[in-house]
């Protein structure tokens, strides 16, 4: 049965369990789709599912489009084992039709709550200009980069430190020990600028505290030079004292926002059959990897709370939170909270609680079975003109720009009929992803669409790579014709369909366009009042 708009509506209204399931690709995705839904592409549903919606009687409300029909993820998503799915009625359409509100780009949720609070809160920031003045000063002001690592390492402002969001209140007094020291916060755009200052001030910091407006886009945009390659992180130890004083005023802000401390003896009282409950671990990969909570999922807090659509898809479910020092799983639940998420924390954990090693298995169902071929006779096939092997890789797009196996076409999953329209016939197909997982997926599907044998390749891109020769000595090389073929090429690429997997985001990067970073945030800023016109948000923002 299809559920229409209103009916949906209604669920996020009364704060029931739902999931509004977009099962086209991100960049599509990213061109308008309701609030809250989340991006369940149909070429990842099988491996993405169950780890994301852990309870299979959520009710899920599915669309999608013709490159991705809803019908065929209804069909999947019940194989999978969900009782509760359905398509939207007259799909994305029938909600503009509704008179459902459509928000473009990614993460809206939180980019929408960034700017709620900065209007409410009235959040200090400071433009690029005023911020360079202060580096350039007698006495500059300390400035904290809340992106992830890898972000602030490929652009950051001159003299940042690398302090990811959910550490900024746990460690930002080893940095600015004096009171009297300026802070200024950043990202690439808004958002974890906004949070970020907020999250300093909320827990109530003493030093002045602003954000860098429109953040490394701002200071594009000024004209002004973006450091590339920086390394500088914040202090691992914190001091007992600044440790205290930051744990108070997590509490504090947490209690506020109306986040409920429990101990982990306390957790199995909340995992109810009826109630989804998502358990996430906010400190770092490290941390995590070396002894975490049984049951719990990694996710560094700045980023749960940038991310919350895709690490929480299921709106109205419970949070839990876990830390073992009691600030950032405090800190991060006081924006889930206020964001109308039941949030509860496990802040600090025992010792004796984070016990688990390693990394924590995806649940996955088990891959269909396909005719499977190792690295070594690919090559073998692929050295030969003749019979035709053509190798078909459904890696995310971005890694196969960053390498393929030479001669590899790139081909998106769910569209693989009009890939092989592009490939044209070959006597026999080979299908690549990154460890092999997804390949078998796809396999499953080619074997459908072609009378040609179709194979997966065991253990994927990573088993081609580690069984590749070694390169010979070039010193000693004499003749080009000893030269070994590479491992992987990343040109030229063959792109049997568009790479419309991923979104590029317009802050991502350092070669963007200034018209596209100038139409980002004119978007930023329009979205109150988009959020006011939709009214299913629930945001509640603590002054």
């Amino acid at each position: 049965m299809d559920i229409p708009a209103a009916q949906v509506r209604a669920l996020l209204l009364s704060r029931d369990e739902v999931v509004i399931a977009d099962v086209r690709e991100e960049a599509v995705y990213a061109q308008g789709h309701p609030l809250w839904a989340a991006n369940f592409p149909l070429s990842r549903l099988e491996p993405d599912a169950w780890r994301r919606i852990p309870r299979r009687d959520t009710p899920i409300v599915v669309y999608g489009d013709a490159n991705a029909p809803a019908h065929q993820a209804i069909s999947v998503l019940r194989q999978l084992g969900y009782s509760r799915v359905h398509a939207l009625l007259g799909g994305l359409d029938g909600w503009i039709a509704s008179g459902g509100e459509v928000f473009q780009d990614v993460n809206v949720p939180s980019k929408a709550f960034g700017e709620l609070v900065e209007s409410i809160n009235r959040t200090p920031s400071l433009t690029a200009r005023h911020v360079q003045a202060l580096i350039d000063s007698g006495r500059p002001p300390v400035i904290v980069d809340a992106r992830r690592f890898d972000e602030f390492s490929t652009m950051s402002i001159p003299t940042a430190t690398s302090v990811p969001g959910a550490e900024l209140v746990l460690r930002i007094r080893e940095l600015a020990p004096d009171p009297a020291t300026p802070v200024v916060v950043n990202c690439a755009g808004r958002t974890r600028s906004i949070i970020g200052t907020q999250s300093l001030i909320n827990a109530g910091l003493p030093n002045p505290v602003a954000a860098l407006r429109n953040g490394t886009i701002g200071w594009t945009l000024a004209g002004q030079r973006l450091d590339h390659g920086a390394t500088r992180t914040a202090p691992r130890t914190v001091a007992e004292s600044h440790r205290s004083l930051a744990r108070a005023g997590a509490r504090t802000i947490a209690r506020r926002a109306g986040v409920t401390f429990i101990r982990a003896t306390d957790l199995p009282g909340l995992h109810r059959p009826d109630r989804t409950t998502y358990v996430f671990d906010v400190r770092s990969a490290a941390e995590f990897a070396g002894g975490h909570l049984d049951g719990s999922r990694h996710a560094p807090g700045g980023q749960l709370v940038q991310e919350t659509d895709h690490y929480a898809p299921v709106r109205g479910a419970r949070i839990v939170l876990v830390d073992d020092d009691g600030v950032r799983a405090a800190m991060t639940g006081s924006w889930l909270a206020q964001m109308g998420w039941e949030t509860w924390a496990i802040s600090p954990a025992a010792p004796g609680d984070l016990t688990r090693q390693g990394e924590e298995p995806a649940p996955l169902p088990e891959p269909p079975q396909v005719d499977t071929v190792d690295a070594a006779t690919l090559r073998t096939w692929l050295s030969t003109v003749r019979p035709r092997t053509v190798v078909i890789d459904v890696a995310p797009s971005r890694d196969y720009a960053a390498g393929h196996i030479p001669g590899a076409w790139y081909a998106i999953r769910a569209q693989l009929p009009a890939a092989l329209g592009a490939i044209g016939p070959a006597a026999r197909f080979v299908v690549t992803s990154p460890t092999g997982v997804r390949a078998r997926f796809a396999a499953a599907d080619l074997r459908r669409l072609t009378t040609a044998p179709v194979f997966a390749l065991d253990g994927g891109t990573a088993a081609w790579r580690a069984a590749a020769p070694p390169e010979p000595d070039r010193a000693l090389e004499t003749d080009p014709a000893l030269e070994s073929d590479p491992a992987l090429e990343t040109d030229p690429a063959r792109y049997a369909v568009d790479p419309a997997d991923r979104y590029r985001r317009p802050y991502e990067g350092a070669d963007n366009a200034r018209t596209a970073m100038e139409a980002y945030l004119a978007w930023e800023f329009g979205l109150v009042e988009q959020l006011e016109r939709d009214g299913t948000h629930h945001f509640r923002v603590v002054q």
